[in-house]
């Protein structure tokens, strides 16, 4: 990409975030995108050929991401299978690496929360929390096989409770916690729902 068209790129990636943050998806206006990184229309539209694509460049990076730190978590997580020792579960922070990353990548996840109406990302939660209930079934299923104990658990009230758990991460970006605020919430997060976790399943 020649050094002018990358310039034009990124003064569209910058207008469009403002406008993203200022209107939300469904409200934001490719003629004000536009305007904001002094071209044309037209000419927006040979860097981006939709709306639903601007803001996928915004956040999909970021989206993934997570998505990553979750499917590797669940990896690490086989380590404990075949020990016979689930206390170290106990000492887990899951919370405190997502918000680190969530807020590594704030403005990003600031749209799919807050302004992602009307694009695929509007379900980010409620997917995440699927991945979440999907990867925990698969662990607690290897742990039964390898006879450890687990208690006996209601798959409908997991579904809640991994929703509650997804939703309480987030609920720092929709407060507008600082980072400061942010990561010593993480640090609650981690030890109430550890505790939690221990007594659900009985470890």
């Amino acid at each position: 990409m020649p050094r002018d068209k990358n310039a034009h790129h990124e003064q569209i990636i910058e207008a469009a975030r403002r406008e993203f943050m200022t209107y939300g998806f469904a409200d934001a206006s490719m003629r004000r995108i536009a305007a904001a990184a002094g071209m044309s229309a037209s000419g927006l539209y040979k860097h981006f050929p939709s709306k639903e694509e601007m803001f996928a460049a915004l956040v999909e990076p970021a989206y993934q991401g997570l998505i990553n730190i979750y499917r590797h978590e669940a990896d690490d997580q086989e380590q404990f299978v075949g020990t016979g020792d689930l206390s170290a579960l106990e000492a887990g922070q899951d919370a405190r690496l997502a918000i680190s990353y969530i807020y590594d990548h704030l403005d990003a996840f600031r749209l799919i929360i807050c302004k992602s109406q009307g694009t695929k990302y509007e379900s980010f939660l409620h997917d995440l929390a699927a991945l979440g209930e999907e990867t925990t079934l698969y662990f607690m299923n290897m742990l039964k096989k390898h006879g450890m104990k687990i208690n006996e658990f209601c798959e409908r009230e997991l579904h809640l409770l991994v929703t509650a758990n997804v939703n309480a991460v987030f609920q720092a970006v929709e407060h507008d916690f600082t980072r400061e605020e942010a990561m010593h919430y993480a640090d609650t997060l981690d030890r109430f729902f550890s505790k939690g976790w221990g007594e659900f399943f009985g470890y």
